[in-house]
Order: structure tokens, then sequence, then C-alpha cells
């Protein structure tokens, strides 16, 4: 057996999406797993772990404090829980019971997607501002500015601001409106870096809380993420992540991520307990965090475009499709390969393009957003060595050189 899934009896897959959790995220640094490994052989106390942590984080990112979840959508859990309790145990405990709280979270009706199922499961009621008439075809306007601030009310905890590069409004406008009303805003940025100045730039903008995915272009593991931003606020989500099976007398969590002094007492097991995340993600993920910030971003782009210009280079001229390269860095953070097909002279369609790559062996994975559009893109980041030459070949078998 050439690899642990063979054993197991599990097909890998030539993954061209991207670090999708579907496709079990990305392919990590060498140095990035064996910081885990050194780290599965000790035992350490997790709240001292998340508290050095903090410190690490808010180094790269600006903030005040930064804590390790299980992925962004933890982190927008732990977050929204963080801004509807403060630092009341009591409210805490009750969770998702948000009777008698700020139990309001405000959203751009664009922004909404499933991954806000997170921030729902918390208990709050989920406001939606703005009609989106720019993605309906209706006209040109989505939510604007002070409709957030026109939503706001004495039930309103938090307003969350799903971030892309197409995102309206902006998000300067957004955290005027809230701060304006002293109500806290939370970043979703799962998926926005690279650029690697991302992971400052929403905090240096007055974001209050902003989650990343560790698991993507920061190359951690797959079930870790970042959230950042106040330190109030990111100890009340340490107070409700942390297993607090305790007994009073011996709780005696690390100063500098929760100050007892500020709690009549330490609630007990939180809403975010269930995100449990081990000493090996955090250890990875921090070294993953230094790795990435470290490595120059033109090294990076260029590793990436190597392999997309391979890729290319190796499909030669394709009968029934055109390949090009993807690379402007004012569009795109990450260079791809897009594929146009000529459906009608294939016999076949891009989608089932997609498909026939799946089925094969082994099992290509490409990205099929713009199926409909006759599109097939490939990327970069998930791609070990030579299997440019894999795809290449499949796609000649399949369309013809």
């Amino acid at each position: 057996m050439s690899n642990v899934y063979e054993a197991l009896g599990v097909p890998t897959v030539i993954n061209a999406v991207g670090p999708s959790t579907r496709l079990s995220g990305g392919i990590m640094r060498p140095e990035v797993a064996e910081a885990m490994a050194a780290a599965s052989q000790h035992c350490v106390d997790i709240a001292q772990l998340q508290a050095r942590a903090s410190q690490v984080i808010a180094e790269y990112t600006g903030a005040e404090a930064g804590y390790v979840t299980s992925g962004a959508a933890a982190g927008l859990l732990l977050g929204t829980a963080a801004c509807v309790t403060g630092l009341d145990p009591g409210k805490m405990n009750r969770l998702p019971d948000t009777t008698g709280m700020k139990n309001e979270v405000i959203m751009a009706r664009s922004h909404r997607n499933f991954y806000d199922h997170a921030v729902r499961s918390v208990g709050i009621k989920l406001v939606e501002v703005g009609i989106a008439d720019r993605f309906s075809g209706a006209g040109v306007r989505d939510a604007e500015g002070w409709e957030i601030g026109a939503a706001v009310n004495e039930h309103t905890a938090a307003v969350v601001y799903v971030s892309y590069a197409h995102t309206q409004p902006p998000l300067a406008e957004v955290i005027a409106a809230a701060h304006a009303h002293g109500v806290p805003v939370i970043v979703d940025a799962a998926g926005q870096v690279p650029p690697v100045d991302n992971l400052r730039r929403f905090i240096s903008e007055g974001a209050d809380l902003v989650a990343f995915s560790g698991g993507k272009a920061i190359g951690g593991p797959q079930s870790s993420g970042i959230l950042c931003g106040r330190a109030d606020l990111i100890t009340s989500v340490a107070l409700q992540h942390l297993d607090l099976d305790v007994m009073p007398a011996l709780w005696n969590p690390p100063p500098e991520l929760i100050d007892r002094a500020q709690l009549p007492g330490a609630p007990q097991h939180g809403i975010g307990r269930p995100c449990k995340v081990g000493k090996e993600e955090i250890v990875g993920l921090l070294t993953a965090l230094r790795l990435f910030v470290e490595e120059d971003p033109a090294v990076r782009h260029q590793r990436w475009l190597d392999k997309m210009t391979a890729l290319v280079q190796e499909c030669g001229t394709l009968a029934h499709a055109t390949a090009e390269v993807v690379a402007d860095r004012k569009r795109v953070a990450v260079p791809t390969v897009r594929l146009t097909l000529d459906e009608e002279s294939a016999g076949l369609s891009a989608l089932e393009l997609v498909r026939a790559l799946e089925e094969g062996t082994p099992s290509i994975a490409a990205n099929p957003t713009y199926v409909q559009e006759g599109v097939v893109v490939f990327g970069p980041m998930c791609l070990r060595s030579g299997e440019e030459s894999a795809i290449a070949a499949r796609l000649r078998a399949l369309l013809g050189a």
C-alpha cells in the first residue's frame, strides 16, 4: 500500500478544486504535520495553550486577542454567543434560550448563506436588511449602511458581515452604522486570505470580531480556524468553549485570556463545547500561520502560477475546448485554469465533463461553479507534484487533442 488511505480501502482524489471541506481540505506542509505530531506527544492545559495562541494571533492580525477555533463556522457560532452573553455566566448557561437577552443579529439579505446556520444556532433571530436587486437582475442596488443602522433596536446583539470581493455595502459603512448604536460587528472572512494583508484589514477597519478558516490558504489543519478581535469578546468565547468541568477552588485560568476578577464564577460547559479543538490543531494552526505570513506572497503566487501554466501546456491543443490561465492579481487572489468547452462539438456538457473527471481513476475533482456557462475551472492550491500531468492526460482523452 502506498499511503494510509489505500490501507483503509479509501481512494484518494486529485483535488483541483481547492481546500474544500467536502474534499478533506488541503495538503499541509511537512512542518505543520511534524508540529502536530510533536504536539500529540505531550499534555498541556488547553486554556494556557489558547492564551498563548491569543498572543500569537494578536501579533499577526493587529487584534487585541485571538482564539483557535475548529473552523470559521465555529468562530461565527462562538463570536455570536459572545456578543449575546457578554461576560455573564448565567446567560452563557442558558443558551440557546435567549429570552430576555439581546437576541437579534442583523445581516444584509445578500449576505445570507447556509453557513449562517452557525449564527442562528445560538438561539438568535436573524434580521435581514435590504433587497439585492443587483443579483436578481431587477436593478443595481443592494443593502446600504443606513439600513443597517435603521434596523438596530434594544434587542440587537450584533451585525454579521460576510466578506467577498463583491460584498455590499462597504464594511466601513456597516461598522459606522453599527458602532453609532454600540453594536459589535462580526466579519465572516473564512476564505479571504490571500492576500495576507487581509489578516489585518478587517480589524484595522474597526471590526469587533473576524473569523478566518485555518485550513484554506493559511495551510493549517482542516478542522481549525481563527477568531480575532476585542479582548472582552474573546474572553467570552473562551468561557463558552473550554472544558470547565473543574472544581471552583481549582479553576485558575490564565489571566491574559480570562480574568476571574471580572466574573462571579465560571459558567458550566458552554454552547461552544461541541466545537472542540485539540492541542494538535492549535499547534498546527499556529505553525501554519507563521509560515504563511513569513512566505513572500510573490513566491507563493508564482508557485501556484507555475502549476497552472504547466497544466495548460500539457493539455496542448484540445479538440473541443480551450484552456487558459487566469492570473490577473487585481481580479483573482489565486491563479486558475479556465477551460471553456464547445459543448456541441464535444458531445457532452461542462457538467458531464466534471462528472467524467470525478468518475475516472484516479478521481479528479474540478470546480463546477461555472458549468452553466460551459466552463470548468481548475485550481492549484491542493495539487501534488505531477498531478497536473494526470489532469491534462484525462482531458486529452475525454476531449481529443
